[in-house]
């Protein structure tokens, strides 16, 4: 361990890179934890039924197959 800590201290400007990753970490959870909050409950509704419906799958499979 003490390889890399001697590696890593002989590098300029190194104390930046985790508080980048920190920002960014927050800024994504942020971001999601948003999208979350403000989607309907109707359309987590309809995405919680999407592995089930096959009749979605089916329709575009012959729509696609008579073109």
């Amino acid at each position: 361990m003490k390889i890399v800590i001697n590696s890593l201290e002989r590098i300029a400007g190194v104390e930046i890179y985790p508080i980048i990753s920190l920002i960014i970490f927050f800024a994504f959870f942020t971001l999601v934890t948003y999208l979350v909050l403000r989607t309907s409950k109707e359309e987590i509704e309809e995405m919680s039924h999407l592995p089930l419906d096959d009749n979605d799958l089916h329709q575009s499979d012959k729509q696609s197959s008579k073109n």
